[in-house]
């Protein structure tokens, strides 16, 4: 590692030559990292660091002045070398090998380059000497700041959003998904749109072909306006799909519990913990793109539907998040959130807030919710033996299978859908059918045969009851 003023360069090692023999064989592209640090100052005048990756969050922190900031609690914030991190992690996540990582921390960021011009020359050296295809930004840049800074370092330049926008478009595959991923990248695209020499002429040439026309780039916006309007009227009928389908469900007394989280905290192991589904569990961000739905029987023999859904990031594009408004609507009407966190990272409290961010603006953030603490196999055993479940959060590992049972109580409590009654029946023995049906959806505590009748005390949700209230004798609400 090298370090100079303002900024921290690291070189990363390339491997011996068997290992750089097969990455030019399977294409993989080579990526440098960029990532930026920009200082404050304090009241007082003193020094300090912010770690912003857009400048829309910026603005955002400034407009929420001082008043604002102590009537709220602050929320935990990324430092620089973990946003890098996270970079890093993404870029794997997107099929590239990084080779090489510039940490810079200025005053205020470059209108032109972001950066500035020497720090960007000295990027485009230390780039070239690695032999990289691509420079990943970790921050959103404009369109004229992203030509600006490939005119110095003469490869591929791509942002933050669009590097989560194409492991998305890998991750796709349901036709809805792919439609969702489409109609953001397409938004991201538009305000992107340029063009220089022949393609910025007036369309037509030649004798007889003259004419007002329109430029190319105003053919290429009308051409993606066009596409948009019909990716958003398919998605619209996914949508209408999806609310037949929910309403369906809801005619019937089916509480849907949705998983919620940041990317890569275990939903999907945990959702195949719970419903023995083999959802793609992987340990790559984005994995799972296209919500499933699986139903779950409960320690009361209740029914309920558990969703599992797209995971959340820091600072989650904003078109994302309107794309997949078909898909998060499962989180907006379900009746439990699973806010599942990973315990074993340490930047747990950062990712919760960005998660608490992300529901507030899907307006989902009033919903009941229980913070599920997963991954804690992989915690010292002194720590993990300090952890007890509260009120509010339950601590499981859903790899090792460890905790799901108390998970499951903790569901069944939190749930009042199709409510829980503790009732005495008298059914004649004849009625096996019943019977049959109180064996498999209530809890049996007592049992005692008498003058052909069967004299039962059972626990059993209100559809049960409903359907066998011609033999209470007594009745009492358990929920």
């Amino acid at each position: 590692m090298r370090r100079s003023e303002g900024k921290t360069f690291r070189e990363v090692s390339r491997g011996d030559p068997s290992k750089m023999k097969t990455v030019q064989r399977s294409s993989t592209e080579r990526a440098f990292l960029v990532g930026i640090e920009y200082r404050v100052r304090t009241p007082q005048g003193k020094a300090g660091k912010k770690s912003l990756t857009s400048e829309a969050q910026a603005a955002r922190d400034n407009a929420s002045g001082a008043a604002s900031k102590s009537k709220a609690p602050t929320i935990p914030q990324f430092s620089a070398e973990e946003s890098l991190e996270e970079l890093r992690t993404l870029a794997l996540s997107a099929g590239a090998e990084v080779t090489g990582e510039f940490l810079q921390h200025r005053d205020r960021p470059d209108p032109a380059t972001l950066i500035g011009k020497g720090k960007l020359e000295e990027i485009a050296g230390a780039a070239a000497s690695v032999s990289a295809d691509l420079l990943l930004f970790d921050h959103d840049l404009t369109a004229s700041q992203q030509r600006n800074i490939e005119k110095v370092v003469n490869i591929r330049v791509i942002d933050r959003t669009q590097l989560i926008l194409d492991i998305f478009a890998r991750h796709a595959r349901t036709r809805e998904g792919q439609l969702q991923v489409e109609l953001a990248q397409l938004e991201y695209m538009l305000p992107r749109l340029g063009g220089k020499g022949i393609e910025m002429s007036q369309l037509g040439g030649g004798i007889g072909t003259r004419g007002p026309g329109e430029t190319q780039l105003e053919t290429d916006r009308r051409k993606i306006y066009r596409r948009i309007r019909h990716v958003k009227e398919q998605i619209e009928n996914v949508r209408r799909t999806r609310a037949q389908q929910r309403q369906r469900r809801e005619s019937v007394p089916v509480a849907t519990v949705a998983l919620v989280g940041y990317t890569n905290a275990g939903k999907s192991t945990l959702f195949n913990a719970l419903t023995q589904a083999t959802v793609l569990a992987s340990p790559k961000m984005f994995a799972t793109l296209d919500p499933t739905i699986r139903g779950v029987t409960l320690p009361s023999k209740r029914k309920a539907l558990l969703s599992d859904t797209v995971g959340f990031i820091r600072n989650l594009p904003h078109t994302l998040v309107t794309a997949f408004r078909a898909t998060l609507e499962e989180v907006q009407r379900a009746a439990l959130i699973l806010q599942v966190s990973d315990a074993s990272s340490p930047m747990s409290a950062e990712q919760d807030a960005q998660v608490d961010r992300v529901l507030k603006e899907l307006e989902a953030d009033t919903k009941p919710r229980l913070r599920v603490m997963n991954k804690i196999d992989l915690l010292p055993p002194r720590q993990r033996d300090s952890l007890r479940d509260d009120a509010t959060s339950v601590h499981v590992s859903a790899a090792k299978g460890v905790g799901m049972s108390t998970l499951m109580d903790r569901i069944d409590e939190a749930l009042s859908e199709d409510a829980i009654s503790r009732i005495r029946l008298r059914i004649p023995q004849k009625e096996g059918k019943t019977l049959a049906m109180l064996e498999a959806r209530a809890r049996i505590y007592s049992r005692a045969y008498k003058d052909g009748s069967v004299e039962l005390e059972v626990e059993a949700p209100e559809s049960v009851v409903r359907r066998v209230k011609e033999w209470i004798r007594d009745t009492q609400k358990s929920q």
